[in-house]
């Protein structure tokens, strides 16, 4: 087998000579170092160490190391830039000065599957520092932001809140009119009926009058449970009588109810959202977690 130059090297069994072991979800590789002749271990992190990064950590270990390369099977040379993650996916040969070492790094599948609960224990710690590193920042940063949002909001109600006040105080107005109204022509139904039958007529004569006034009005109940598939019960009349003028006069003075609503629903998401931001800290948890729990 020959480098780019064509010069031979020397291809040895990869017995004891270039091993890998993975210790604590690393890989560790030792080799023999040929000047010193004493035996070397290099742990490289997989995901961020380079095939060139490893290479330099080897010859800076030995000095008397003029040349180190690493190979794929079939020759091809492997690139410096090439992740130490993908090199172990494979055999491959390590070539030191003139010598080559034959390499086999263990199966993944069997690593993995040995190496599992380190790797997790390694991700919770590491996500607890995190958490306990970053949260005040974090808690901050959300903070500021939702104050801002609460600011742009209450900034874009202000008007259409004055415009609601005025609209309401003249929807409320006209339902208390109308309410005086039935009550006033109530009134002078009853004192209508009272003088008919006692100055002018006798009962004889408006019982059947008042029979049909009872019922036509019963007739007018079953119309309004007909026509909005409610009770007539006065509350409910009264709150449905203010809707329609809210709405109406709405229309005239161009008050967009739905924005408002939106408007509204989303300050009070935001205020929620404070709330909670603030309140849990003692639970050392980032918001999207509270999110997720609630």
């Amino acid at each position: 087998w020959r480098g780019r130059e064509g010069a031979p090297y020397s291809t040895r069994v990869p017995s004891d000579e270039v091993t890998i072991n993975y210790r604590h979800g690393l890989p560790v590789i030792t080799l023999m170092l040929p000047t010193r002749s004493e035996r070397c271990q290099f742990t490289v992190k997989p995901a961020v160490t380079t095939v060139g990064a490893f290479l330099q950590d080897v010859q800076r270990e030995d000095k008397g190391i003029e040349r180190a390369e690493v190979f794929a099977m079939d020759g091809t040379k492997i690139s410096d830039g090439t992740l130490m993650e993908v090199l172990l996916m494979n055999d491959f040969k390590l070539v030191i000065n003139n010598t080559a070492y034959s390499v086999s790094p263990p199966v993944k599948d069997k690593l993995s599957s040995e190496h599992a609960t380190e790797i997790e224990d390694i991700k919770s710690l590491v996500h607890r520092l995190f958490v306990a590193l970053h949260l005040e920042d974090h808690q901050i940063k959300k903070e500021r932001e939702l104050l801002q949002k609460l600011d742009h909001l209450k900034g874009e109600l202000l008007p259409l809140e004055q415009m609601k006040a005025r609209i309401t105080d003249s929807a409320d107005a006209k339902t208390s009119r109308l309410l005086w109204v039935g009550l006033a022509l109530m009134s002078t139904q009853g004192g209508a009926l009272a003088w008919l039958t006692w100055w002018v007529y006798s009962w004889d004569i408006m019982e059947p009058v008042t029979y049909f006034i009872t019922y036509g009005s019963a007739m007018a109940f079953y119309a309004y449970f007909v026509l909005t598939k409610q009770d007539y019960i006065y509350p409910q009349a009264k709150d449905r009588q203010f809707l329609h003028y809210f709405y109406r006069r709405s229309k005239k003075q161009r008050f967009d109810v739905e924005r408002y609503n939106k408007l509204k629903d989303d300050l009070a998401e935001a205020e929620e959202s404070l709330r909670r931001l603030r309140q849990p800290l003692h639970l050392r948890l980032p918001i999207q977690e509270i999110n997720d729990k609630d």
